[in-house]
């Protein structure tokens, strides 16, 4: 059913898919990486800054406020990294799942085409039998976009509690720091 030259196009795909999620992977690392780089270097200065803050400090109470002061800064840089941490994460997420749907609908037409050039060469009296085979393909079909579309529901709400706790966070810090 299949020629030779539908084998090597099949492979020659197939590779090339390999070749691009692979760079998406690196991608999604090299962003990783910078976003690391970024916060260590920013730690790093903060750290410096804070230190010398800290030792110009005169009494206990000054030590405090400057302790409070400090807080805030940092829990919203946390929050902003786990954000662009969330980020990268779905971004490459989203490339993988896109090839995948992209490579799961080729397949299922593929498959389709043999089961059509099949029913076409199929004896006479068995039409019943390829009537239920395309049923049951069909329904094997329905099937995977309703699993595909539960998970796109399930990423989207997950994604919405994520910027839900994420605002809460960040407010719960600044109303924090506006009591001290």
């Amino acid at each position: 059913m299949l020629t030779a030259e539908q084998i090597v196009a099949a492979q020659k795909a197939n590779i090339e898919t390999i070749f691009g999620l692979t760079q998406k992977a690196f991608e999604g690392v090299e962003k990783l990486v910078d976003l690391n780089v970024q916060a260590t270097k920013a730690a790093m200065s903060e750290s410096a800054n804070n230190a010398q803050a800290m030792l110009s400090v005169k009494d206990a109470q000054e030590l405090l406020t400057l302790q409070a002061a400090l807080m805030q800064p940092l829990a919203e840089k946390t929050v902003a990294y786990s954000r662009h941490l969330y980020d990268i994460a779905s971004g490459t997420s989203a490339e993988f799942t896109k090839a995948a749907e992209a490579q799961s609908a080729d397949a299922q037409k593929k498959f389709m085409a043999v089961v059509d050039n099949a029913a076409k060469n199929a004896p006479a009296g068995s039409e019943t039998a390829v009537t239920m085979m395309k049923s049951a393909v069909s329904a094997a079909n329905n099937a995977m976009e309703s699993v595909q579309k539960a998970v796109k529901q399930a990423t989207e709400m997950a994604e919405t509690n994520f910027n839900t706790v994420t605002t809460q966070a960040t407010s719960a810090v600044k109303a924090s720091a506006k009591k001290r």
